[in-house]
């Protein structure tokens, strides 16, 4: 048996199926059929040219405005969360963050709360009017989460773990998609594409940082995926200096970089007792230099606007 070797097509060949599927164009319901070249078919700015604006609330999420989420790495107690979620909110951020159940590289740390810190959360939203952020660390745990959180995290060590990431899509609500701690800009965006694709158009995208080899910092916060995130998506961004550091110093100009560099906002960690937190004191910002943070930003805000 001889087996003939498969041949390149030629350039006649590519333009006839090229043609064929234009053709499309001249079917009933069909408007204009467009070759998509990116992996990440739906996360990608071609053809959707226009911002997705996710909505919680009354907040918006890539409409050219700037919200900054704080909070707590982890919910310790009621009067802990209650005091710090009031001084977030006087501070001017926009949404509330904490940790119910907390996914720990040692099995000795603080492992949160579970339900009672859910119940904690949905108390501060009662009480101060935020929006509240959290994290789903499993399918178990998934639906108890659901019930109480505004937006559903995804966090890096759940980057790629497609079946929970498909699972979490389905809820329906607005997803906070951190990066995977080795991730790629392709592979992260392609997590994003499993949630599109769900039907889940409410993604929120966030850099917080990759492994490095530098052991001074967590982990090396790449500023430059901001712009390039907007350059590639229509999906919004924003940033988590918090974990990409590790260290609070370092957080309100790493913020402010981000913000310049075309962020819808950031993410950060707060605690009213930074040496007594069960969980990220070393880099949590105290309330003041939070209300610092984000006059900062408000300073800055209308000249970012007009960098485009």
């Amino acid at each position: 048996m001889v087996l003939a070797a498969k041949k390149e097509p030629t350039g006649e060949e590519i333009a006839a199926v090229t043609d064929r599927v234009f053709d499309l164009g001249n079917i009933s319901g069909i408007e204009k059929p467009v070759s998509v070249q990116e992996p990440y078919k739906l996360a990608s700015r071609n053809p959707n040219k226009k911002n997705t604006v996710i909505k919680i609330g009354n907040i918006k999420i890539g409409d050219g405005s700037i919200n900054v989420i704080a909070g707590p790495c982890a919910v310790e107690n009621r009067d802990q969360l209650i005091s710090i979620a009031r001084a977030v909110k006087k501070s001017g951020a926009t949404m509330l963050r904490g940790g119910a159940f907390k996914p720990r590289t040692s099995p000795y740390s603080f492992q949160g709360l579970g339900e009672e810190g859910l119940k904690i959360l949905a108390q501060a939203r009662e009480k101060v009017g935020l929006p509240i952020v959290t994290e789903v660390t499993d399918e178990e745990s998934l639906p108890l989460v659901a019930k109480y959180a505004d937006v559903l995290q995804i966090g890096t060590r759940n980057a790629q773990n497609f079946n929970l990431i498909k699972k979490v899509a389905r809820i329906g609500k607005p997803i906070l998609l951190k990066r995977g701690m080795s991730s790629t800009i392709e592979e992260w965006l392609m997590a994003a594409e499993y949630i599109l694709l769900e039907g889940n158009e409410q993604v929120i995208l966030c850099e917080r940082g990759v492994r490095g080899f530098d052991s001074f910092t967590r982990n090396i916060l790449d500023i430059t995926a901001v712009p390039i995130i907007k350059h590639l998506s229509h999906l919004p961004i924003i940033v988590d200096p918090s974990h990409a550091i590790g260290k609070w110093r370092y957080v309100i100009k790493t913020s402010l970089a981000a913000i310049v560099a075309g962020a819808d906002g950031v993410i950060v960690e707060v605690h009213n007792k930074p040496k007594e937190a069960l969980c990220d004191g070393a880099q949590s910002l105290l309330p003041e230099k939070l209300e610092v943070l984000i006059k900062n930003i408000k300073e800055i805000e209308g000249y970012v606007r007009n960098c485009g």
